[in-house]
């Protein structure tokens, strides 16, 4: 108030707890944090973010399955539902060239189990031992086994399958298991050969043809239920198999038959280990039949020695011996250098670098025409020939005649032979050659020689497959190897070899006139790798009629613990099988005598 004298201002600190102005609303001890939360409100926010977030994780995942991703997952649950089964196509039937069966395929099934689906396995068993044929006992252990997948039958018959499918068992399933049947057992089976346990062709055409033979699979697609049978309204759907297709070979089956029973022969006289023999058709090198001893069974090739499940007529090389001297004396003659009725002195030897070849038999200097040195199989008189010839050319004459290389017949495991080049002949082997040894060959590449002879100097590539499918192949190479007068002047020798005088009457066809060649050649030791005990392989060569030829048969007879010559074993068997094919294929007998050899020089 005026005149009223002024309070001076209290500056003392108020007292902890008392009212006025500046006193705190807030409990001691409350300090307020700025932009911060209360801990309840943060511990709240918290817990409601750990249950909203799941709920939204769960509400989009049911969003993405029942919306977007439910049609896959329906596809994917009827995957899980369908069985896919392969379809396996009947294997193509391998026939002779009459049509008649030598390898066929019949349908039928393996049965399978899945013991995690067989509730009663003992009940299971009883129900399949008398169509199975298998005991109860060895049923009950299978179907109860650990794992998915067993085989409680093979080879079961379509109306044994379809009986069991009736019966409607949980975890009993059926899958294809085609049959290969060879009904002509062992007749042809080197030719045939066989299959494995996966159904492909391991041997023979079985395995050369494999691919037309083995058709393509088809599949099937096929809605199951619980117990893994199909549904009958469910997804069924198949490609179907497309079955092989049929190979015809060239075979004679009742040739083939006497063929390898006439071997058969042969290996039981206790000196034959190994015989074979191959027939061609002159005309078309077609082989008519092919077989060794011992053979073998296709259809039961898996006990058979492994040894034995190869064909020896195309795989086995050996040294021919005298039947090479017809294509030396070819060369000779075809060269300038020979002609069947040309005089030679022969000694009993001749000196070849560090050896000296010597004739089978000895003798004094012998005037012998070209003819008389094939006919008595001269060594030494072929080795004088063929040095007119010349290594080189000699050489040209005998690829050309096949040996060397591969003939390609459609068989596998072929052997080329051993030729050396000339450029690396010695003298003894240049002398060694021209008669047989030093050079290997197989049985059918011998036979393919004397094939070109009988055909007027024309080789024709050896074929055993006449048709796939009903189509023919194209048609073999054939290649002009001598001109057709020299193959005539060497037929013309041949024959005389057959003859009175020559080295292999026990030849003759009765009513036929036959030309051939024997030969008796060293067989190595494989024990000393030398010549040494080897024994020897004893070979005929030929061909009827004479006048007209149709058949080449080649025999080639290894007898280890033999010095039998040709002549002696193998033509005799040579005769048998050519006997047959002639008299078989309705062959009329030749109606002209058999020229007369001139086989000597004009005597003094």
């Amino acid at each position: 108030m005026p005149g009223s004298p002024r309070r001076p201002l209290d500056r003392t600190p108020p007292r902890r707890g008392a009212a006025g102005a500046f006193t705190s609303r807030r409990a001691p001890g409350s300090r307020r944090l700025r932009g911060a939360l209360p801990v309840s409100s943060r511990r709240f926010s918290v817990g409601l973010a750990l249950v909203v977030v799941p709920l939204l994780v769960i509400t989009g995942r049911l969003w993405l399955l029942q919306g977007v991703d439910s049609g896959e997952y329906a596809l994917a649950a009827t995957q899980d539902r369908i069985s896919v089964r392969d379809v396996l196509p009947l294997r193509g039937p391998v026939v002779d060239r009459d049509g008649d069966p030598l390898a066929y395929t019949v349908e039928a099934s393996r049965v399978t189990a899945d013991p995690t689906l067989v509730a009663d396995p003992a009940r299971t068993a009883l129900a399949l031992t008398t169509l199975l044929d298998v005991p109860v006992s060895e049923l009950t252990d299978l179907l109860s086994a650990d794992g998915r997948y067993v085989v409680l039958a093979s080879r079961v018959r379509p109306e044994t399958v379809d009986a069991i499918e009736e019966l409607g068992l949980d975890g009993v399933y059926s899958e294809d298991d085609p049959v290969r049947l060879y009904p002509a057992g062992s007749v042809a089976g080197q030719v045939v050969g066989f299959v494995g346990r996966e159904g492909a062709g391991l041997a023979g055409v079985e395995q050369t043809m494999d691919e037309k033979l083995a058709g393509t699979p088809g599949e099937r697609r096929v809605e199951v239920g619980s117990g893994g049978h199909p549904i009958p309204s469910g997804i069924d759907e198949s490609t179907p198999a497309v079955d092989g297709q049929t190979v015809e070979l060239t075979l004679d089956s009742d040739l083939q038959f006497v063929t390898e029973q006439r071997l058969q022969e042969a290996c039981q006289d206790g000196a034959t280990t190994r015989a074979s023999a191959v027939v061609l058709e002159v005309a078309t090198g077609r082989v008519a039949a092919m077989g060794s001893c011992p053979g073998y069974d296709p259809g039961d090739y898996s006990r058979t020695d492994p040894d034995l499940l190869g064909n020896p007529i195309v795989s086995s090389v050996f040294e021919p011996g005298s039947v090479l001297k017809a294509v030396t004396l070819a060369a000779a003659i075809e060269e300038g250098r020979a002609t069947p009725d040309r005089v030679l002195s022969v000694p009993g030897s001749i000196a070849a670098g560090d050896v000296v070849v010597r004739d089978a038999h000895p003798h004094p200097p012998i005037d012998w025409t070209v003819t008389g040195v094939l006919a008595k199989s001269s060594n030494v008189g072929t080795i004088m020939l063929a040095r007119e010839v010349g290594d080189q050319r000699l050489e040209e004459y005998l690829r050309a005649f096949g040996l060397g290389r591969t003939t390609g017949i459609e068989l596998p495991g072929e052997s080329a032979g051993i030729l050396q080049d000339s450029a690396e002949w010695t003298a003894s082997r240049a002398a060694n050659v021209p008669i047989g040894q030093g050079v290997s060959v197989t049985t059918l590449q011998m036979a393919s020689m004397y094939q070109a002879i009988a055909n007027g100097g024309v080789r024709v590539e050896p074929r055993v497959v006449a048709a796939v499918g009903g189509q023919a192949p194209p048609a073999p190479a054939s290649t002009r190897v001598v001109g057709e007068s020299t193959a005539d002047d060497v037929a013309a020798m041949l024959e005389a070899v057959v003859g009175p005088g020559g080295t292999a009457p026990l030849a003759q066809v009765e009513g036929f006139r036959v030309a051939g060649k024997t030969g008796t050649a060293q067989r190595a030791n494989p024990e000393c790798n030398c010549y040494a005990g080897g024994g020897y392989v004893t070979t005929f060569v030929g061909f009827a009629p004479a006048d007209d030829p149709q058949y080449v048969v080649a025999v080639d007879l290894e007898r280890p613990a033999s010095d039998a010559e040709g002549g002696q074993v193998a033509a005799p068997v040579f005769a048998d099988v050519m006997r047959q094919a002639l008299t078989a294929d309705g062959i009329v007998p030749s109606g002209t005598p058999r020229p007369v050899p001139v086989l000597t020089g004009p005597q003094p």
